[in-house]
C-alpha cells in the first residue's frame, strides 16, 4: 500500500506512484570531489558563477542572483512542498550505466534542510538522485556518487529549498557533476557480528543470541557482566546458511544466566556484541510504544509538558489558516453532496491521512490490550490504569489507554454516512489531502484542501467491530458513549449485509493510500464475533458461525494485518469471558495453540529465532508488525495454558525486532544502541530538517520488505537477502515508515512483556 510519496516533481503537479520511479543508490561524503572526477568532462555550464546566473533557473519563490561569487537565492517564507521552491540547471546529459561525481558547496542563511535532486526535467521526473542535504550558516561541501539508470538528454540538476513557513537565503558555489566516478558499493554497518537484543533479556526468560561466521565447528563464546568479570561460558550451535539473510550462523544460547544486571556483552569469534540488560527490561516500553498515538493526533494542540517541548504543536486541520479544516469535509466529486465533521483520530502514517481501516486494527489492538487486562492471569491489572500514560486525559477516572482509544473512535463514529443519505449506516472508507505533500510538513501548516473517499464494505465493518468492542469496555467508565458506540455498530453491521460488496478501488491513490480489499468475508467474521461477545445476541452467532473463517485457518505463516483480520475475531472469541458454548471455546482455544505451535516450529527453525518464515513472502511491507502480531499469537497461548513455551517464543519473536536481526538493527527508535530514527514521516523528519524533531521513543519503523517499493530501497536494495531490504532513511517509505497499526502491535506485545519481567 503505497501511502505517501517522496517529493521529486518541479512545482505544484500531482504526484505519482511509486511504481513510476527508478532511482538509484545515494552516497554522501563531505571529505571533497570523488577521485578521478577531475579529469572526465564537466557537465555543469558555469558552476562557479563567474559569468552570472544563466544557464542557472529558479522559480519565483526563490529568486537568484550573484553575490560574492556565489549564487544566492532569496527564498520565500510560507511555501508547503520542497518542490514550492528550486535553484537549478537544465539540459544535462547522462547515459545509462555511467557514475557520477556531484559536489558543491552550499550555505544556508539559518539551519535548513533541502533536497538535492538530479531527474528528468520533464514528467515524469524519474530521479537519478534524491539527497537530503541539511545546510549550516557556514558554506559546507558537499559530493554524492549516482549511477544512472537510462540515457537522457534532458535532465536537471534540483536543489528543492521550499517547505519552510521563514524566508531565508540559499547560497550556493563550485557546483560540478563528472561522469567517470568510481560506482557507489552498499555496504550497511551491520556492527559486531554477535547480534543480541539490545535492550535485554528478562532473567527468567530464553536468552539467545546469533553469531555471524564460517566456523564449521561450535565457537567458544564468553557472557561478560559491567566490571569485566565473565559469569558464563559455552560453546555455539552451528544453524548453517540462513535463508532469510543469506549468511552463516551459529546460535548462542545463554538462557541459564538469571542474574539482573546492566551492561552485559557477549564475546566470540573474536567480536563482542551490543551491551543489554537483564531485568525488567520492557517496564518502560508499554508507555513509550502508546505514546506514539498522543503525538499522531490530529484535531488538538500536543502539550510539550507532556510530550516533551520538541514535540509541542498547535491543532492540526481544524481550520486554522493555512489549514482547510477537518470540521467541515466535502467528498470527492461525485461521491456524495453533504459535509461531515470529522475532526480528531489519529494521522495513519508518515502522512496526514486518517483511514478507517487502519484506524480499526490500530484501535482494536489498544482496546484489546486493555482487555488483556482482564483476561489473562499474569496481567498487571492497574498498569494500563488512569494516570499511567502521558495524555491530556490522565487523571479523569478512566484508564488512559481507553482515553488514547476514545481519540481514535470519535472519529470512527464521525465517518458514518448520516441518516437519510444513500448508503447510511455505512463508514467512508478514508479522508484525506486532494494531492500528495512533501515531507517535512507539521499538520498545522498543510493547506491542502480535504475529501472524504466513498463508503466501503471493510470500512463499515472495521467500525462495526471497533464500536462493538467499545460497547463491551466503556460502560463503567461513560454509559452514555459505550451506548453510542453499540448502536453505531449495530447499525454499521446492517448496512454492511445490506451493501456486501461495495469496495474501496485500487487506484484511489492521489494524496493518500489506497488501503483496496477484495475480500472482506474476515472483516464480517471479524464483526460478528466482536458484536456477539458484546450482545450475546444469536444473530450475531449464527452469522459468525456460518463464516467459512470460523473453522478455517485464520492464523497465516506470515501474520496477520489489516487486509486480513479474521484472526481478531478468533482471537477474541477465546480470551474474553462469556460467549460460545463450552465444546464451542475448547475448539476456538485449541485453534489458537495450534496456530502457536506452529509459530514455535517456525521460531525453531529459524536461526535468528523468528516466527516468520525465511522467504522473500514473509518479508513485505510492514513485516515488523506482521512479526509482532504473530508473537501475539504465542502470547495469547500463554495466556490461554500457562505453558511457558509460548511465551519464551513470543519473548524470541521481540528479540528479532530489538536486534538480533540481520542487520543488527533495533528497529524501535531509542530502544537499543543501533536504533532507526530516520523513519518516513512528516511529523518527525529531522534528516531533512534541522528544526524538525526525530521520532520519539517507542516508534518502530515498517521492517524489511523484500518488495522494495519504494524507489529509494529498489535501487539501493536491489537484490538483497530479505532481512537486509530495509534501510533506516526518510526516503524509504516502503521499509522505514511509522503507522499506528504498527506501533498498536508494538504497545500490546510491550504490555504482555512488561507483565512477564514482573
Amino acid at each position: 500500500m503505497v501511502r505517501s510519496v517522496p517529493a521529486t516533481r518541479k512545482g505544484p503537479i500531482v504526484r505519482r506512484l511509486a511504481t513510476a520511479l527508478v532511482a538509484t543508490a545515494v552516497f554522501v561524503t563531505t571529505a571533497g570531489p570523488v577521485a578521478g572526477a577531475q579529469e572526465a568532462p564537466e557537465l555543469i555550464v558555469n558552476g562557479t558563477f563567474d559569468t552570472g546566473t544563466a544557464p542557472w533557473w529558479s522559480t519565483a519563490t526563490a529568486p537568484v542572483e550573484v553575490v560574492d561569487g556565489r549564487l544566492c537565492a532569496e527564498v520565500a517564507g510560507g511555501t508547503t512542498n520542497p518542490w514550492d521552491a528550486i535553484v537549478g540547471q537544465n539540459d544535462l546529459s547522462v547515459q545509462a550505466g555511467e557514475s557520477y561525481a556531484l559536489s558543491f558547496d552550499a550555505s544556508a542563511s539559518a539551519p535548513v534542510g533541502v533536497l538535492t535532486k538530479v531527474q528528468q526535467q520533464v514528467e515524469p521526473w524519474t530521479e537519478r538522485l534524491s539527497q537530503p542535504t541539511v545546510l549550516g550558516q557556514e558554506p559546507t561541501h558537499f559530493a554524492y556518487v549516482f549511477t544512472a539508470s537510462v540515457d537522457s538528454a534532458a535532465d536537471q540538476l534540483a536543489f528543492q529549498v521550499g517547505g519552510r513557513a521563514e524566508a531565508w537565503t540559499f547560497c550556493l558555489d563550485n557546483v560540478s557533476l563528472t561522469g567517470g566516478a568510481e560506482p557507489p558499493v552498499y555496504e550497511p554497518d551491520t556492527g559486531p557480528r554477535v547480534r543480541v537484543n539490545q535492550v535485554g533479556y528478562l532473567p527468567h526468560g530464553p536468552k539467545h543470541a546469533t553469531l555471524v561466521t564460517e566456523a564449521t565447528a561450535p565457537v567458544r563464546w564468553r557472557l561478560t557482566d559491567a566490571n569485566g568479570r565473565v559469569v558464563a561460558t559455552g560453546r555455539s550451535t552451528q544453524r548453517g546458511l540462513d535463508a532469510a539473510s543469506g549468511q552463516h550462523t551459529h546460535t548462542i544460547d545463554f538462557s541459564r544466566v538469571t542474574r539482573a544486571g546492566s551492561g552485559y556483552t557477549l564475546t566470540a569469534d573474536g567480536e563482542t556484541s551490543h551491551p543489554f540488560d537483564i531485568g525488567a527490561v520492557y517496564r518502560d516500553l508499554r508507555s513509550d510504544s502508546l505514546r506514539f498515538f498522543y503525538l499522531q493526533r490530529s484535531g488538538i494542540a500536543i502539550d510539550g509538558a507532556l510530550a516533551g517541548e520538541e514535540y509541542a504543536r498547535p491543532a492540526g486541520h481544524v481550520g486554522v489558516a493555512p489549514n482547510l479544516g477537518d470540521t467541515d469535509v466535502p467528498c470527492q466529486p461525485g461521491v456524495c453532496d453533504y459535509r461531515l465533521d470529522v475532526r480528531g483520530g489519529w494521522y495513519d502514517a508518515g502522512d496526514h491521512g486518517k483511514y478507517v481501516v487502519n484506524g480499526g486494527i490500530a484501535t482494536y489492538q489498544l482496546l484489546s490490550t486493555f482487555e488483556r487486562t482482564r483476561t489473562a492471569p499474569t496481567a498487571a491489572r492497574g498498569a494500563l490504569g488512569d494516570g499511567t500514560l502521558r495524555v491530556p486525559e490522565r487523571r479523569n477516572g478512566v484508564p488512559d489507554i481507553l482515553d488514547e482509544a476514545r481519540w481514535e473512535l470519535e472519529f470512527l463514529l464521525r465517518m458514518q454516512v448520516p441518516a437519510g443519505e444513500a448508503l447510511a449506516g455505512m463508514a467512508h472508507h478514508k479522508i484525506h489531502d486532494s494531492a500528495w505533500t512533501g515531507l517535512p510538513l507539521a499538520p498545522e501548516d498543510d493547506p491542502m484542501p480535504r475529501e472524504l473517499h466513498p463508503p466501503s464494505t471493510a470500512a463499515t465493518l472495521n467500525l462495526a467491530a471497533v464500536a462493538a468492542q467499545c460497547g463491551r469496555l466503556y460502560p463503567r467508565y461513560d454509559t452514555a458513549f459505550a451506548g453510542r458506540c453499540l448502536a453505531a455498530a449495530r447499525t454499521a453491521y446492517a448496512a454492511a449485509r445490506a451493501h456486501p460488496d461495495v469496495l474501496a478501488s485500487p487506484a484511489d491513490g492521489t494524496g493518500g493510500g489506497a488501503y483496496s480489499d477484495d475480500d472482506v468475508s474476515d472483516e464480517f467474521y471479524w464483526a460478528a464475533a466482536e458484536l456477539y461477545l458484546t450482545t450475546g445476541e444469536r444473530r450475531y452467532l449464527d452469522d459468525l458461525r456460518a463464516s467459512p473463517h470460523h473453522t478455517g485457518d485464520v492464523f497465516g505463516a506470515t501474520g496477520f494485518g489489516w487486509p486480513a483480520t479474521a484472526a481478531l475475531g478468533r482471537l477474541d472469541l477465546a480470551t474474553v469471558r462469556g460467549g460460545l458454548p463450552a465444546g464451542e471455546r475448547t475448539r476456538i482455544r485449541r485453534s489458537v495453540l495450534d496456530a502457536a505451535s506452529a509459530y514455535l516450529s517456525t521460531v525453531e527453525a529459524e536461526p535468528y529465532g523468528l516466527p516468520l518464515p525465511g522467504d522473500s513472502g514473509g518479508y513485505v511491507w510492514g513485516s515488523n508488525s506482521n512479526i509482532i502480531n504473530n508473537t501475539i499469537v504465542l502470547a495469547t497461548a500463554f495466556d490461554l495454558s500457562g505453558k511457558a513455551r509460548y511465551r519464551d517464543g513470543a519473548l524470541q519473536g521481540l528479540d528479532y525486532v530489538f536486534g538480533r536481526n540481520a542487520l543488527n538493527q533495533s528497529y524501535v527508535t531509542g530502544w537499543g544502541t543501533t536504533t532507526s530514527h530516520n523513519q518516513h514521516s512528516r511529523l518527525f523528519a529531522r534528516q531533512l530538517d534541522p528544526t524538525s524533531p526525530t521520532p520519539p521513543a517507542g516508534s518502530i519503523a515498517g521492517g524489511a520488505n523484500a518488495d522494495l517499493e519504494d524507489p529509494f530501497a529498489a535501487d539501493l536494495l536491489a537484490g538483497c537477502a530479505p532481512q537486509f531490504c530495509y534501510v533506516d532513511d526518510i526516503q524509504s517509505y516502503s521499509t522505514n515508515e511509522v503507522a499506528i497499526n504498527w506501533n498498536s502491535a508494538l504497545a500490546w506485545i510491550a504490555s504482555f512483556a512488561a507483565d512477564q519481567g514482573r
